[in-house]
């Protein structure tokens, strides 16, 4: 009864094991070396998503102004959409110029152009651009949070929620450092997105005339080599936050520091996640979308044969000195039978490491090929007799 009863006991701590969160277990080192005062952070490499250093990352946390990394991302993906244009006319309300806090200082009933809307957001952290977005988008705040919550679960940021687009202090408004790299790295496949990260100092023309200056609140994108975005965030609830980016050679980081004690050190500690992440890791491409994986014959179609690319890329990330110890194995038929269609899944790309299944990613076509014509079938037969 003693060994059932120890067996049983055994059996459950195991499940609990296994039931619990894994974004720590994927970390390919502790970094013991690395000391930090912030409550959480994490530092992740973007194109595999690895994670290199954790503390407390999946703890719920206030994030404070890296709300706006969300309403970011949102504007961005209009635009993508075509749903609106750098240079659209946005009219803005009194109650976005009333926002206070961070602010550009716009005027009510005037009509701003969405370029410096979001140039402002995502330079000088500005609350009245963030909410006169919002309204644009959405016609009010709140709509647009419901749409912000939503994206949020689409991401899989699953410890994540928002009560307003600014990330002043509010009821039932948290993140944490895993979901804001996860929400970080979404935003960085926006090339636009740099347009504006990247400037250090700027002016908002206001359409009376006047100007505000706009400073990047982000200091690396000046101070730190390769860092070329990012979002920060303060308040006395969630102390000093950032989330920022960074590249060197053909490895780009995403880091998050939240709850350091003052703003320097959140810069500090974000520079030393870096450091640590370039001094000691490297990243490898294991599959590249670029390239074509490989040319196939196409029977019976107008086109001779078409290349395969993979549907995404791939990179692995290990730590200096060590062997990569990765395998792609690439699943191919021997030829296509048109037609084909540009989008068309037609094998695998599967990444594993010590037999197990890392990554598996669609080989596809980009281009069309259109089925010959029968009697574009019978002079092929001739011309080969």
């Amino acid at each position: 009864m003693k060994k059932f009863c120890l067996s049983f006991v055994c059996l459950i701590f195991v499940a609990i094991f296994l039931l619990l969160p894994t974004t720590s277990q994927v970390c390919l080192a502790k970094g013991e070396d690395v000391d930090l005062s912030c409550k959480s952070a994490v530092l992740m490499e973007y194109d595999s998503g690895q994670t290199l250093y954790a503390k407390n990352e999946g703890e719920k946390l206030p994030v404070a102004s890296m709300v706006k990394m969300m309403t970011i991302l949102l504007s961005l993906e209009e635009l993508k959409d075509g749903n609106v244009k750098l240079d659209s006319k946005i009219t803005t309300s009194e109650n976005a110029s009333k926002m206070g806090g961070s602010q550009v200082f716009i005027d009510p009933y005037e009509q701003y152009t969405f370029d410096d809307l979001l140039k402002s957001v995502i330079m000088a952290s500005a609350n009245d651009a963030s909410v006169a977005l919002a309204e644009y988008f959405n016609g009010s705040e709140k709509a647009f949070v419901n749409r912000m919550n939503k994206k949020a679960k689409e991401l899989g940021m699953k410890n994540t929620h928002y009560s307003n687009c600014t990330g002043l202090p509010a009821a039932e408004q948290y993140s944490t450092a895993f979901d804001s790299a996860i929400l970080l790295k979404e935003i960085l496949k926006h090339d636009i997105y740099h347009k504006y990260s990247t400037i250090w100092m700027d002016k908002l023309v206001h359409p009376s005339g006047r100007e505000t200056e706009l400073v990047n609140t982000n200091k690396l994108v000046r101070f730190y080599d390769g860092c070329d975005g990012g979002k920060t965030g303060s308040t006395n609830e969630a102390g000093c936050c950032l989330g920022a980016s960074a590249k060197r050679g053909d490895m780009r980081l995403v880091s998050v520091v939240l709850g350091a004690p003052n703003s320097k050190s959140r810069f500090n500690e974000t520079a030393t996640l870096f450091n640590y992440g370039f001094n000691n890791f490297r990243s490898e491409k294991l599959v590249d979308e670029l390239s074509a994986i490989k040319t196939l014959p196409v029977l019976k179609g107008e086109e001779n044969n078409v290349n395969v690319f993979a549907k995404e890329g791939f990179s692995a990330v290990v730590k200096k000195g060590d062997n990569l110890g990765f395998e792609t194995k690439i699943d191919l038929p021997q030829n296509l039978t048109a037609k084909v269609k540009a989008g068309d899944v037609v094998g695998m790309a599967t990444v594993t490491k010590d037999g197990n299944i890392i990554k598996k990613i669609p080989l596809i076509v980009k281009n069309d090929v259109k089925r010959m014509s029968v009697f574009g079938q019978a002079k092929q037969i001739v011309s080969k007799w």
